[in-house]
């Protein structure tokens, strides 16, 4: 991808006439026209100051306090004065009053030191001189003065013209005029600043008018320079912040693509590593690799058809990717081929846009691809592929159009139609191409196609033709689980198909040993009757390893030999465990086992359970509706408390779905017949007559 990103290094000389014009191929930010007129619009703001109300009312009870302790002296001089007559008329003595340094005093010890500090001597010798009317109207005077004039705003610089401006309030109070002296300075003595610089306001109304600048962009197709005009130092800045004009190896869009594909390969490792299971894991990567880099090669292929009219990238066949891995591998993986192919496809086709992207190519790749999966998604024939490539040309028609009508672009009818019809080839290559590919891949990975399903369920197989002659009635009882498996399968989207072939061959391992299995013994004897449990116990969990290795012997697929060796778990053999506990002997449960492994599909496990259902209800005498849908649901109930679907990624909805689909089925296979009367004999009929 890195001549997609390398950038274009025009012949540009600083300070001298430009002999091109040159327009931007992208939309970018000139960082350095954005950065001057955001600081412009900071260094407009003013500084912003602060109010602080608080200030004005603590002033206000300042003053209030003041007065309020000279009212209070007063009071208690007037208590102290009668107290003293009473006093001087009982012992007719001569008690002198007290004098106006000790009120003073007094009055002191009643207010604060820093209040003491800042009123002159005189002010207080009047207030303690004032009757107490006098010192209540001059209260309230100031009090309100005060408070006028705090109530707005001052700052340090204000405050003489706001102690002016008290004081010419309290010139016309009508007060004794040495008390309106006091009172003007206590007045005066209040009014402080209350109006203040704020740092922070003041940042952030800069920041604010900042972020409030919208950045400066060069626009894509904006003339930088025209011809023969001169490059000075701002049009040399944005030709640099383009990458224009950088002789110097651009490492910036390789280390960008760099990180790019490290985060598609990312991806696409963290899904295969979380889902790591066995080696079908790294087949599944294989086969997602090779589709993935295909669809790439392609792509580039397509990129480099050197046609300037239309965008040629509409005619890539886009569903090609995802409709491999929704056949191949699964639904999921094809929706992340999709993904990664769509932003890979954005990097390849940038040069049909004037961006570093071509947006419009990943969002018609992931529509494209979607449809292709949303319509194979319960197809299982190759005849659908053709089908699905039809319905994904009619998604890439509208996609197409609404990628082009949503900028408003004004095409002629004919270039309208040549899209057009770049989306019906895409769709229809991709089919073809789907179509073509499959052979190749399944050979070639040993993937297990419906093509090879359907030979493998041929009835003139050599191994089915050994199960058929060698164990009849293990042949019958596969036949009835995969038609019970089959429909299970289909009715929860799985593979029926798959299911219905690994049934046929799923018991293979009983024909070493077909009479000691029932539905082989014809009425005979059986010789579990004379062996030992443990014996018994070998014979039955042998047939699941024989079995394994006569399809391993054929070269049999190896999801039919999982199927073979997992379709019994680790179930317990309860008869013979119970047989051998009743012998006396103490024996483990783990012993009567069988090795495992548990399903690890859902195929495996529905045939898990539709080969223990056919066994019990083949075993049933007169079996009705209700008893089948009681064994049903009862073994189904038993095979989740052991724990025996834990590895298939069954959910409860789906082994309810299950549970209904194989009781509608055996209820087909098991329906109670009608009972016809006996037709009597003509004679004896007459005779009754």
């Amino acid at each position: 991808m890195y001549n997609n990103v390398k950038p274009i290094v025009l012949d540009v000389t600083k300070f001298e006439p430009s002999k091109e014009t040159i327009r931007s191929p992208f939309t970018i930010e000139d960082v350095n026209a954005t950065e001057r007129a955001r600081q412009e619009a900071a260094n407009e703001v003013e500084a912003q100051y602060v109010l602080k109300p608080e200030i004005g009312q603590n002033r206000v009870d300042l003053i209030r306090s003041i007065y309020d302790s000279a009212i209070e002296l007063q009071d208690e001089l007037m208590e102290l004065n009668i107290q003293s007559q009473v006093e001087n008329t009982e012992e007719e003595l001569d008690v002198k009053s007290p004098t106006l340094k000790e009120k003073v005093d007094w009055l002191k010890e009643k207010l604060t030191e820093n209040v003491i500090v800042d009123l002159s001597n005189s002010t207080l010798e009047t207030l303690v001189n004032s009757n107490k009317l006098d010192l209540t109207i001059a209260k309230d005077a100031a009090v309100t003065a005060v408070n006028n004039v705090m109530s707005k705003e001052i700052l340090n610089s204000e405050v003489e013209s706001a102690r002016d401006r008290v004081e010419e309030e309290l010139r016309f109070v009508s007060i004794p005029e040495n008390l309106k002296i006091a009172t003007i300075e206590l007045a005066r003595y209040a009014i402080t600043q209350n109006y203040f610089y704020d740092p922070e306001k003041t940042e952030e109304m800069r920041q604010q008018a900042e972020e409030n600048v919208d950045p400066v962009y060069i626009l894509q197709g904006q003339i930088i320079v025209e011809e023969g005009q001169l490059v000075n130092q701002k049009i040399w800045e944005q030709l640099e912040l383009i990458g224009l004009v950088n002789t110097d190896f651009p490492y910036m869009p390789f280390i960008g693509l760099i990180i790019f594909v490290s985060a598609l390969i990312g991806v696409i490792y963290s899904y295969f590593n979380e889902n790591r299971r066995n080696e079908t894991t790294h087949k599944e990567l294989i086969i997602f690799s090779v589709i993935l880099v295909t669809s790439i090669v392609i792509m580039k292929g397509i990129s480099s058809i050197p046609i300037k009219q239309y965008d040629i990238s509409f005619v890539f066949p886009a569903a090609l990717c995802a409709m491999l891995m929704k056949i191949l591998l699964n639904d999921r993986l094809g929706i992340i081929g999709t993904i990664v192919l769509a932003t890979s496809a954005a990097v390849i086709f940038n040069g049909q846009s004037s961006g570093s992207f071509h947006l419009t190519i990943a969002i018609y790749i992931i529509f494209s691809g979607l449809a292709g999966i949303a319509f194979l998604s319960n197809q299982n024939q190759r005849s659908k592929i053709f089908q699905a490539g039809l319905f994904v040309s009619a998604i890439n028609i509208l996609v197409i159009i609404a990628m082009l009508f949503i900028p408003n672009t004004k095409f002629s009818v004919s270039q309208y139609l040549i899209y057009g019809s770049m989306g019906i080839f895409s769709g229809i290559s991709s089919a073809v191409l789907t179509i073509g590919f499959l052979p190749f891949f399944e050979a070639g990975f040993g993937i297990l196609s419906t093509m090879k399903l359907i030979e493998l369920s041929n009835p003139n197989h050599p191994l089915l033709k050994k199960i058929l002659t060698e164990a009849p009635g293990t042949y019958h009882h596969s036949v009835m689980v995969a038609n019970l498996a089959d429909s299970a399968c289909e009715a929860i989207g799985a593979n029926g198909l798959l299911a219905r072939v690994a049934c046929y061959y799923h018991d293979i391992g009983k024909t070493r040993r077909p009479n000691f299995f029932i539905e082989n013994q014809m009425n005979a004897g059986n010789p579990h009757d004379h062996l030992p449990p443990e014996t018994s116990r070998d014979i039955i969990i042998a047939h699941a390893k024989d079995g394994a290795e006569i399809l391993k012997k054929h070269h049999m697929p190896k999801e039919i030999i999982d199927v073979a060796m997992q379709h019994h778990g680790t179930s317990l053999l309860k008869y013979f465990y119970h047989k051998a506990k009743e012998s006396g002997k103490e024996v483990r449960e783990e012993d009567f086992r069988y090795p495992g492994p548990k399903p690890q599909t859902k195929e495996t496990a529905i045939i898990s359970i539709a080969d223990s259902v056919e066994a019990a209800v083949r075993s049933m005498k007169n079996p009705d509706k209700e008893k089948i849908e009681t064994l049903v649901k009862n073994i189904i109930k038993d095979k989740l408390k052991d724990d025996q679907f834990s590895e298939s990624n069954l959910t409860l909805k789906e082994l309810k779905i299950i549970e209904q689909t194989l009781c509608e089925t055996l209820h087909g296979i098991f329906h109670n017949r009608i009972e016809y009367p006996k037709i009597k004999e003509k004679g004896e009929n007459n005779a009754r007559n």
